[in-house]
């Protein structure tokens, strides 16, 4: 979605409060996705309580008059390691610094977008060893109190000759830190053999599961739904873009096995990404979305992701869990409050974390953007508030003006003031 004159994110003004001082919050004068508009305060990291507009007191107080609050969104399928890298001249650097910058620089802007956790992709193995996903932990660790990083390792080979250095290397990443196992069965010789040895790694470590997949070969899948079913805290699966070349019919009883395994499904709506390039297809791109639709139908949870965030994949990605809400909405695959459950209940379901809804009790992880309903939020998403654990951990505002005419002024065109001096930008 296109962002008018955005600004840089800011550091909060008078909007949170720092680590080791009083935690209480109020945003007034918000409005919630039923209409009513509210004061909601947050303590200790979560929602202390919601009342009409006005009431609630003591504490800092941000004003968020004209904004709609939504619990906040999260990434559950992003490459930190590979992102923002589109532009580089010769060969992408993965020493440890540059890897640990790039992971930083992505997760501070999907941070922006409003996504106040993130699961990236890391690959394990060959040349670098471990040493990606050394730096991509050890950035998790620079941004804990701004936002929650996770990370997959991701092998290549698991089978044959070849993959006794992958299962090593991937229970190495497990003892690091990685809180979940992945794999890339369409790049492994024996692809069943690669996703049994996965899922047998996460029973013995107890960890969940991410599998990168087209998800084009219909007994594939039927044999990894038969070998996960019951499988906790659970596995998911995506892209499977490629469930959307299968004849409907085949694809909807894929489906169905899917559903009964309780696997979950993230789509990328706006193309695939770096973890299913193919030897003989590297730089291709593969535009095709997961059939979300269907996949819902047949009872299968399905969440959105962003995947490439400008890397040789896709060198516009813009990771936004917004824009992954908006693309479903657009192409008639979800109505804008299907869309918007798919990149935040679904997924944060799908990375093992807490429900949130704005009420009283629940985690304060939470997104306040410019507009009156979730339709209008997800076509012009300008201006947001982001808040994690209970403070304002990131601001992105836009002004919107247009010249002095009478066109302008009969229409009543709305617009994004510039904010008076020491005062908050509306």
């Amino acid at each position: 979605m296109p962002e008018s004159q955005q600004q840089p994110q800011q550091p909060p003004r008078n909007g949170g409060a720092a680590p080791g001082e009083p935690t209480a919050l109020v945003l007034g004068g918000v409005r919630l996705a039923d209409g009513r508009t509210v004061d909601v305060r947050l303590s200790g990291g979560r929602i202390e309580a919601v009342g009409t507009a006005g009431s609630l007191v003591p504490g800092t107080r941000l004003d968020l008059g004209g904004y709609l609050l939504l619990p906040a969104p999260a990434e559950p399928h992003a490459h930190c390691d590979t992102a923002l890298t589109a532009d580089m001249a010769g060969p992408v650097p993965y020493a440890p610094g540059d890897v640990q910058r790039r992971t930083v620089e992505a997760a501070l802007l999907e941070l922006g977008h409003g996504a106040t956790a993130l699961r990236t992709h890391v690959r394990v193995g060959g040349v670098h060893g471990l040493r990606s996903l050394e730096a991509v932990l050890e950035a998790g660790r620079t941004l804990r109190g701004l936002t929650e990083l996770s990370a997959v390792a991701v092998p290549r080979v698991l089978t044959g000759t070849a993959g006794a250095d992958g299962l090593a290397m991937l229970r190495d990443a497990v003892g690091m830190g990685a809180s979940v196992i992945g794999g890339c069965p369409d790049l492994d010789p024996d692809p069943t053999g690669h996703a049994e040895a996965v899922l047998d790694l996460a029973v013995r470590h107890g960890c969940a599961v991410d599998l990168h997949t087209d998800g084009d070969d219909p007994a594939r899948l039927a044999r990894l739904a038969a070998m996960a079913g019951g499988l906790r805290p659970g596995v998911t699966i995506g892209p499977c873009g490629g469930l959307s070349r299968l004849p409907a019919e085949t694809a909807g009883r894929i489906a169905e096995r899917l559903a009964a395994a309780g696997v979950t499904v993230v789509c990328l709506p706006q193309g695939d990404c770096a973890g299913l390039e193919h030897q003989g297809m590297r730089g291709a791109r593969t535009r095709a979305c997961a059939p979300v639709r269907l996949l819902r139908a047949a009872g299968v949870r399905v969440a959105a992701g962003s995947g490439a965030l400008r890397d040789a994949v896709n060198p516009v990605g813009r990771g936004d869990p917004l824009e992954a809400a908006f693309l479903l909405a657009s192409r008639g695959e979800l109505r804008p409050e299907e869309a918007y459950e798919a990149v935040c209940a679904r997924a944060r379901a799908a990375m093992g974390l807490a429900e949130v809804r704005v009420e009283a009790g629940f985690p304060a992880e939470l997104l306040a953007v410019r507009g009156d309903g979730l339709a209008g939020v997800l076509s012009l998403a300008y201006s947001r508030v982001v808040v994690h654990r209970g403070r304002v951990v990131a601001r992105t505002s836009a002004v919107r003006e247009y010249c002095d005419s009478a066109a302008a002024a009969a229409l009543d065109l709305p617009r994004q003031a510039r904010p008076q001096s020491g005062g908050e930008q509306q």
